[in-house]
């Protein structure tokens, strides 16, 4: 894949990039570890050599697979964006929610970004990972306690240190933003993005095209919903959010499948599959860096990568999104 350079840094990202939320396991019912590492490594065997992750993705358990997957690659032949300033240890900082590690224990999330937090999760990502710098180092959601200036700060003092190459923020709102640039350059914000979820074209994604910087758009594919692969009724094992998100009540789905049966035949037109047009369209928005799709195993990763196997015209585009601007999401009741 044609890599792209991200934001104003010198980091260049394929247009695809592995979510690795999933194999964590965590709020996906559990994942196969076998599996989750063969996904990483055929990934990068692809060319979609980005990786994001998240050290509280299974509670560091994602960031010791990818560690696992590429411990004899060349380090400069793939990308690790990963992302800090969320506590499951301990109970300081801010309470975000409760959760459950994978035997269905109660475990509570914190925000947490102090300059001493962020330092430290540094260290223990590079062990898990096995690396010795991250590409692009990203806070995962703003700790309301913590000035965004000390939390920047701490990044800036990794980047002088060699141990990450560039800042990015994630659910970063427009007014976070203008705070950290205050501090430190910034190459991103990830947000969530998709043809069903659309909030950031109002005003974030045209703060980011302003400052140079890129979006890295998160669930997509509105975590599986915008494959046409779930149906009304769907049953979720596990520990697995989707059970009471609000895009998989069975009228939802069916708003949601009825979209996508509008944009089926562009789909079959490229012999594409609708997850594949779904990136595809996804990438081709305005100020869109990389697209963060996630993947459990190899298969998917091979769906995935297919994505940019065609090319879409101007007018297909239009036609996806002029069906996308009629979709309207029914609210839970």
């Amino acid at each position: 894949m044609k890599l792209r350079q991200l934001g104003n840094s010198d980091i260049k990202v394929t247009p695809i990039a592995f979510g690795a939320w999933a194999i964590g396991g965590w709020m996906w019912g559990g994942a196969d570890e076998d599996d989750a590492i063969k996904a990483v490594q055929t990934a990068v065997d692809l060319g979609m050599t980005t990786i994001d992750t998240a050290a509280v993705y299974g509670y560091g358990k994602s960031e010791k697979l990818i560690g696992k997957a590429l411990k004899y690659r060349p380090r400069d032949s793939y990308q690790i964006l990963t992302k800090y300033g969320l506590n499951w240890e301990t109970d300081d900082g801010t309470f975000y929610f409760d959760s459950e590690d994978e035997q269905g224990n109660p475990v509570k999330i914190y925000k947490w970004a102090s300059k001493e937090r962020v330092k430290k999760e540094c260290e223990d990502s590079l062990r898990r990972l096995d690396i010795d710098y991250i590409d692009l180092y990203q806070i995962h959601w703003h700790d309301p306690k913590t000035p965004i200036s000390e939390t920047m700060k701490a990044v800036s003092e990794l980047i002088e240190e060699g141990k990450i190459r560039a800042a990015g923020v994630c659910n970063y709102s427009v007014e976070n933003v203008e705070e950290a640039l205050k501090t430190i350059d910034l190459a991103s914000n990830q947000v969530p993005y998709s043809m069903i979820n659309r909030g950031i074209e109002e005003d974030v994604v045209p703060q980011a095209i302003e400052k140079g910087m890129h979006i890295l758009p998160y669930s997509p594919l509105q975590r599986g919903l915008l494959t046409g692969k779930i149906t009304p009724g769907y049953e979720f094992s596990g520990y697995d959010t989707r059970k009471s998100d609000k895009y998989f009540t069975d009228e939802n789905i069916r708003r949601v499948n009825d979209l996508l049966e509008k944009i089926r035949p562009i789909a079959e037109q490229h012999n594409a599959t609708l997850a594949q047009l779904v990136i595809n369209w996804t990438a081709n928005q305005p100020g869109m860096g990389c697209v963060l799709v996630g993947a459990r195993n190899p298969k998917q990763v091979k769906d995935n990568a297919g994505a940019f196997d065609f090319e879409l015209s101007k007018e297909e585009l239009d036609q996806i999104t002029k069906a996308a601007d009629e979709f309207e999401l029914a609210e839970k009741e």
